[in-house]
């Protein structure tokens, strides 16, 4: 595992959704995610998530409301409203109760770590519990226990916000990736790298209910032809590879686990066969709640990224995971970053600006970009 994760703390409170692990928004399946209960400092587990994707035996006895989970010769037996549990025949005190919620039970995760050696990391820069399942690694959000997922996934709204002696007008559409009616896609243009073509057209083509403009891209060639610049990602394969800069990458996965990495720590990402989708744009803005604005260490040169105020586009993912897409008319990066962080942004990164800074919803503009674009970031909605 990457060194940057740290160990989660027995303490840590989550339970899973029910629903199908990896099942994307398009096939109509619930979104996983976690819950923690900061009142009681526990966590939780649904049984499903443990048989399907952890892979231990888990029966459940419905009159008795009894779990038993094992892996060999290791098990353990619950039962809901009550802490005390039977393990390889001798009887343990678990330190909460197994519940059942909306159809779903739930368990311990301590117990589980405990006695059942269940295999977890936290990952403070998403809100992410890591499994380690073989080789590879399955990503939990995890959000309060008191965040609900909303039945309208996206918002859009209007909001000022002050930063230093400047008023700076943005607009916003917020997005919870934890609806099972929202997923996540890549756009480019006329399905050909090097192409332009309006975002009102990509979106409309895509049948996507929201857009907003992507990489950046040689949107003055002399010779017809407008490349990207950066990786780009598309339905889970690389459309469009970067210049060796380090440049922050949007990085998603099918099941909308969202997170923005380095340049340089995107081909770990890619390796790890989880990405979907990707843009490479930059700068980043802000990093676990701080801002974070450092262009020229990413490769940035261009004074209208580093030092010039211009109309900006910028996308952040919430502590709780919510998407913001923001744009505004007017702000250097250092104050777009300060905006960022206002409207709720945990992480945050730039995408192309000035005249290519756009943002559609419902088929109306919310900002009109001033020129064709190269690609794009998609917005699905499914009926529920």
């Amino acid at each position: 595992m990457r060194k940057n994760y740290w160990l989660v703390l027995l303490g840590v409170t989550l339970l899973l959704a029910g629903g199908l692990w990896l099942q994307v928004a398009e096939a109509g399946g619930a979104r996983n995610y976690g819950y923690m209960d900061t009142k009681s400092n526990r966590t939780y587990v649904p049984i499903r998530y443990l048989s399907e994707q952890l892979k231990y035996s888990v029966t459940w006895n419905k009159q008795a409301q009894q779990i038993t989970v094992s892996q060999g010769q290791n098990k353990i037996v619950l039962t809901v409203g009550k802490k005390s549990a039977i393990w390889n025949n001798n009887t343990i005190q678990a330190d909460a109760a197994p519940f059942v919620r909306e159809g779903v039970t739930y368990i311990p995760i301590r117990i589980m770590k405990d006695t059942m050696n269940l295999p977890l990391e936290w990952d403070t820069s998403g809100s992410t519990l890591l499994f380690q399942i073989g080789e590879q690694i399955s990503k939990l959000p995890v959000i309060p226990l008191e965040r609900v997922v909303s039945s309208q996934p996206i918002t859009k709204k209007q909001q000022t916000f002050s930063v230093g002696q400047k008023q700076i007008k943005a607009m916003i559409l917020q997005i919870d990736l934890l609806s099972k009616d929202i997923h996540l896609g890549v756009a480019v243009a006329n399905n050909k790298i090097g192409s332009v073509d309006s975002l009102k057209h990509m979106a409309a083509v895509n049948h996507a209910v929201a857009a907003m403009n992507g990489t950046y891209f040689d949107a003055y060639s002399n010779t017809g032809i407008q490349y990207p610049f950066g990786y780009i990602v598309q339905n889970g394969a690389v459309v469009n590879k970067n210049s060796d800069d380090n440049r922050s990458v949007l990085v998603f996965t099918k099941d909308n686990q969202v997170e923005i990495v380095s340049g340089n720590d995107f081909q770990t990402r890619i390796k790890e066969e989880q990405v979907y989708g990707a843009l490479q744009a930059g700068p980043r803005l802000v990093t676990n709640g701080k801002v974070t604005v450092d262009p020229a260490t990413e490769g940035f040169r261009d004074p209208k990224i580093l030092i010039n105020s211009g109309a900006r586009s910028a996308v952040g993912v919430t502590k709780d995971h919510k998407l913001i897409l923001v744009t505004v008319p007017g702000a250097k990066v250092t104050e777009l970053a300060k905006v960022m962080l206002q409207a709720g942004a945990y992480q945050a990164m730039g995408l192309d600006g000035g005249a290519s800074s756009g943002l559609i919803y419902q088929g109306s503009y919310l900002t009109s970009p001033g020129r064709n674009l190269s690609n794009a970031l998609l917005i699905y909605q499914s009926k529920s």
